[in-house]
């Protein structure tokens, strides 16, 4: 026995010695992808397209185990264009994957004081400026860029490059503004573009009280990662919209804490943490809102 271990126990330490640094990085690599992918599927709309194609898959491995010839062969020749099929019908989440690469922004590594200091500066105008515009019912729209870039959005409006303030803000929603009408986009504590156009949320679910700026606000947080403050005109509510989902009728301490935990980096969150936050962003859908916000 312990002459069998001996000799397993010498190929095991045969075999590491081939391993070299590059098979190492290899793995590391391929680790890494491996865990955004199925990160990435559990927390988006991919998963159900998943199991869609895993059914497909089991039919035709059940086809040809029962020799069901006539829907085998159907089945093998869908395969045959099922490549072209999945890039078709993945084409939002293969986008939203590349736009997520191509927009990391690994400079905020070696500037993280500097950037720190501009979000909680960013964070504490736009509160005020949502506080004071609830008071008065004037009706905003706020995106706030991440990961996703937002340049075609903010082709759509007009391009500023200004630093966040509650004057700019007032100004800029201002019911007399040419611009009131659009959507203000924030990207790294600066507003870089006014009066921009946002996709409307396809969600047949939301509730009819809500107006075209609120299924602005969800329609562009269900379309990338931003998070989306909204001032409702008619009731002068705050709403803040975070992956399709709307969270209503904020106080500014509940929306000061919102951005603060979505905006700022993060360096360690704990569950507690995360439940906050998902408390925070429970979806009102079955309606009592006020009627016709905008």
């Amino acid at each position: 026995m312990s002459a069998r271990l001996s000799v397993l126990l010498g190929e095991i330490v045969r075999y590491l010695l081939t391993i070299e640094i590059t098979d190492i990085l290899d793995i590391l690599l391929m680790a890494i992808i491996l865990y955004k992918l199925l990160n990435f599927v559990k927390t988006s709309r991919v998963a159900n397209l998943l199991k869609g194609v895993l059914f497909f898959m089991a039919v035709l491995w059940l086809s040809s185990i029962f020799h069901l010839n006539g829907i085998s062969y159907i089945m093998s020749r869908m395969v045959e264009w099922g490549v072209l099929a999945l890039i078709i019908l993945f084409q939002p989440e293969i986008r939203r994957v590349l736009e997520q690469v191509g927009s990391r922004r690994w400079a905020l590594f070696f500037t993280k004081g500097e950037t720190e200091s501009t979000l909680e500066r960013m964070i504490g105008q736009t509160v005020l400026a949502c506080t004071e515009m609830s008071k008065s019912r004037t009706g905003a729209l706020i995106v706030f860029e991440r990961e996703i870039m937002l340049d075609d959005m903010v082709r759509s409006g007009t391009v500023l490059n200004a630093d966040v303030s509650n004057e700019l803000l007032k100004n800029i929603f201002f019911v007399k503004a040419p611009m009131h009408d659009g959507a203000v986009i924030v990207r790294k504590g600066r507003v870089l573009g006014a009066g921009c156009m946002l996709p409307l949320s396809k969600n047949v679910n939301l509730s009819r009280d809500l107006g075209m700026r609120h299924r602005a606000g969800i329609g562009m947080s269900e379309n990338s990662d931003a998070v989306v403050v909204i001032v409702s005109e008619e009731t002068g509510s705050i709403s803040v919209a975070i992956g399709g989902m709307l969270k209503r009728h904020l106080m500014s301490e509940t929306l000061e804490n919102i951005l603060r935990n979505e905006l700022l980096p993060q360096e360690k969150e704990t569950p507690d943490q995360k439940s906050g936050i998902f408390s925070l962003l429970r979806v009102h859908r079955e309606g009592g809102g006020d009627r016709g916000e905008q």
